[in-house]
């Protein structure tokens, strides 16, 4: 300690100067880090990404193809709701383009679709409109799901009361409407010809089944006759094994033609429906809970910022320390094992 107290640089105390040094350091990085925790967020909402999460939505529909769900580990935290809403109204329905119709009566076979997006800032009243029309007998709602700031409809209408709803959804004025028309006929030849083979397969099964067991029972009544027990044994395996066989091909082709029969009438179901799909979106100009959401989420960011910020002051600063006292010791072993040979050079050079 007294070396340090005694050497000087340039006419000042080296232990002046670490102190100084170290004191700089921890001023810059305080400063850095409080720095950053103010500006970041400004900068990410007007020249970076915005950061925002939002709430976990699942569509719940009355049969197990119209479930959707979004989760909300895809969008990290910040302002909640915002990109929760732009993420559905940017939601493009899927347009089928079938591969072409044969024949002339493709155009019998046309469905409609319409997708609305609306923009509301009564969205209580909005979805309220959606929710009376469910009353209606000619209104059949497949899924819906209303939440705090949105609400969505997914249901088809008879075509007599299709343009009855068109009105009604224009006059709540659709920020976006369109229509999508195209035909399901080839979908349907499809269908109606897979089930064509399929019910020639089982018809040959159940004939080959039939001949295989009287040609069985055949064998069996020679082998009766003729008192042979191992060929009647024989026979009666190889009758079970191809009737278990035929059976389970027969149960096989039931089941496809039964998944056949509904995929088909849910097609038919289509032309005789037109389908809606409707999203509402609360837009206010002054949210006043999501104001209070974006402080909130301001506050947390600041608080751990500066957490992060005593921390580098801290424990970081106590790693450093540990990092740098080797290094100081190296120093000054340097320094002292230097001081006495350049004594030992000066005293070379004086003689």
């Amino acid at each position: 300690m007294e070396f340090l107290k005694n050497y000087t640089i340039l006419g000042v105390h080296l232990w002046k100067i670490l102190v100084t040094i170290l004191g700089v350091f921890l001023a810059i990085t305080f400063a850095h880090t409080v720095f950053r925790a103010l500006v970041s967020p400004t900068l990410r909402m007007g020249g970076g990404s915005f950061n925002v999460s939002i709430p976990t939505m699942s569509f719940k529909g009355y049969d197990a193809y119209d479930s959707v769900g979004v989760s909300e580990s895809g969008v990290s935290q910040g302002a909640p709701g915002i990109a929760g809403e732009l993420f559905f109204r940017n939601i493009s329905p899927i347009v089928p383009y079938p591969d072409g119709a044969t024949g002339d009566d493709a155009e019998a076979f046309e469905v409609t679709d319409y997708n609305a997006s609306i923009e509301t800032r009564h969205l209580k009243d909005t979805c309220e409109v959606f929710t009376e029309l469910k009353e209606k007998p000619y209104a059949i709602f497949e899924s819906m799901n209303e939440g705090t700031r949105n609400c969505f409809y997914r249901f088809k209408v008879a075509h007599a009361h299709v343009a009855e709803v068109l009105a009604l959804i224009k006059d709540l004025d659709p920020k976006d409407l369109s229509e999508t028309s195209y035909t399901i006929k080839r979908e349907i030849d499809d269908f109606t010809s897979e089930t064509e083979i399929l019910e020639k397969k089982r018809a040959s099964i159940d004939e080959t089944l039939r001949g295989a067991v009287a040609a069985y029972e055949e064998i069996a009544w020679v082998a009766t006759r003729a008192q042979d027990a191992e060929a009647l044994s024989k026979i009666i395996d190889g009758k079970i094994r191809i009737i278990e066989r035929l059976t389970e091909e027969r149960i096989s082709i039931n089941a496809q033609l039964d998944r056949l029969a509904r995929a088909k009438e849910e097609q038919v179901d289509r032309l005789a429906y037109t389908y809606f799909s409707v999203s509402v979106f609360e837009d206010k100009f002054i949210d006043g809970e999501r104001i209070a959401d974006s402080w909130k989420a301001a506050v947390r960011e600041l608080v751990e910022s500066i957490n992060i910020a005593v921390q580098f002051m801290t424990v970081r600063l106590v790693v450093f320390l540990l990092w740098l006292v080797p290094l100081a010791l190296y120093f000054f072993g340097l320094l002292f094992l230097g001081k006495y040979v350049w004594r030992l050079v000066k005293t070379l050079w004086q003689k």
